[in-house]
C-alpha cells in the first residue's frame, strides 16, 4: 500500500523547463537597480514585513533564524517576525488566519489544508524525515499495531503522526474508529503517555526521541514510507504579491541546507539548545531521522507520497469535498519556481 521513495534523489519535475519559464516574474526585488550590495536595504521590496514560522521539527528553520539569513538579505527596510509552530496543524492555522505568510508542515498536512480550501502552495522541501512512530511506555504490553484495538491513543489531527497512525492501524486491519483517539498536541501526547491517560502515542521528533531517552519510551512500530516530506508553504496571496520576498526565503533555506549538511554536529547543537533536549537526542534526530540531503525542489517524489495517502484523506471525513477535493488539491499544491531558482544559485 505504500510507495517507496529513494533516500537521496533530485526531483524529476523537469528543472530545465521550469528554470526557463517562470523565474523572471519571481524576483522583482532581487538584483534591481535600487538594491544594495548588502542584500537590498535600500531596495524597493514589495512588502515591509514578513511573518514566518520556525519549528523544532524543521531543522533548517532553526538555522535560517539563528544565522539571520533572511534579515541579512532583506535589510532593515523589511521587518521579519518569527512565530513558533508547535505542529503542522498550528502552522496551517497561522497560514489560514493570515498570522504567517510562510510556514512549514508535513506534506500530508499541506494537502489536507489545501483540500479544505486553504489557499496555500508548497514552495520548497526542507527534509525527508522519519519523524513519526508508534510509541508506548516502558513495560507496555503493546508490541505492534494489532494491539491497539480498543486502546486510548494520542495523536495530533492534521499532522503526519496522525496519518502515520491511520496507516499503521490499516496494516493490522484496523481503522481510527477502532481506537480511542485522544486529539492532543504533540507535547501533550507525550505527557499523556507518561501520565498513563493513554496507552500509546503517535509521536513526533524531537519530542519522541527525548521521550525514549528520558522516560524509557519504546518505538514499537516504525515505517519511513508512512512519513511524508517536510514542506515549506506560502499563501497564494503572498506569492502573487510578494514573490521577491518569497524568493529570498527559499534562497535562505537552500543556504541553510548547504551549511547544515556540512555542519551536522553544529545543527544538532542548535536543535538541542532551542528544543531544550539532550545533545545525544538532538544528534540522533539530525543524523538518523532527518534526511536533509534531498532536493529542495518539490515535484514528483512528493506527489507520489501524497497520492498514497490521498485515499485515506478522502475516506477519513476530514475533507469536506471528499476524493474530488483531495485530487484537485494534489494537482494544484506545488509551486516549484522559487526552489528551482534557489537550487541553481547554490
Amino acid at each position: 500500500m505504500t510507495h517507496r521513495i529513494s533516500r537521496r534523489t533530485a526531483t524529476a519535475l523537469g528543472l530545465s523547463a521550469l528554470a526557463g519559464t517562470a523565474l523572471t516574474a519571481c524576483v522583482p526585488g532581487e538584483g534591481s537597480e535600487n538594491a544594495t550590495a548588502d542584500g537590498g536595504d535600500a531596495g524597493k521590496w514589495t512588502t515591509g514585513s514578513l511573518t514566518i514560522d520556525w519549528a523544532t521539527y524543521n531543522p533548517l528553520s532553526l538555522v535560517v533564524r539563528d544565522q539571520k539569513l533572511i534579515e541579512t538579505a532583506l535589510g532593515s527596510s523589511v521587518s521579519v517576525e518569527w512565530v513558533q509552530s508547535a505542529g503542522s496543524n498550528k502552522a496551517n492555522e497561522f497560514l489560514r488566519s493570515g498570522s504567517a505568510d510562510i510556514a512549514s508542515t508535513a506534506g500530508s498536512a499541506a494537502l489536507l489544508a489545501r483540500a479544505n480550501g486553504s489557499p496555500i502552495k508548497v514552495i520548497g522541501i526542507y527534509s525527508q524525515p522519519e519523524w513519526s512512530a508508534l510509541v508506548v511506555g516502558e513495560g507496555s504490553d503493546i508490541t505492534g499495531p494489532a494491539d491497539l484495538a480498543g486502546r486510548a491513543v494520542a495523536a495530533t489531527p492534521g499532522t503526519d503522526p496522525y496519518f502515520f497512525l491511520v496507516q499503521t492501524l490499516a496494516e493490522a486491519g484496523l481503522s481510527i474508529d477502532d481506537v480511542e483517539l485522544q486529539p492532543l498536541q504533540h507535547a501533550d501526547g507525550r505527557s499523556a503517555l507518561e501520565g498513563g491517560s493513554v496507552e500509546a502515542w503517535s509521536g513526533l521528533d524531537p519530542i519522541m526521541a527525548a521521550a525514549e531517552v528520558e522516560s524509557g519510551a519504546q518505538l514499537v512500530y516504525r515505517n519511513v514510507d508512512f512519513n511524508t516530506y517536510g514542506v515549506l508553504n506560502a499563501t497564494e496571496d503572498f506569492l502573487d504579491n510578494h514573490a521577491d520576498v518569497a524568493q529570498v526565503v527559499v534562497d535562505a533555506y537552500e543556504q541553510a541546507r548547504t551549511w547544515a549538511l556540512e555542519n551536522l554536529e553544529a545543527t544538532a547543537e542548535l536543535l538541542a539548545e532551542v528544543a531544550g533536549i539532550d545533545l545525544a537526542v538532538a544528534t540522533a534526530v539530525i543524523t538518523e531521522r532527518s534526511n536533509l540531503d534531498v532536493s529542495g525542489v518539490p515535484g514528483e517524489d512528493q506527489l507520489a507520497v501524497l497520492e498514497t495517502i490521498s485515499p485515506m484523506l478522502s475516506e477519513s471525513g476530514d475533507v469536506r469535498g471528499g476524493a474530488e477535493a483531495v485530487e484537485k488539491a494534489r494537482g494544484e499544491i506545488i509551486h516549484a519556481d522559487f526552489a528551482v531558482a534557489a537550487v541553481e544559485k547554490q
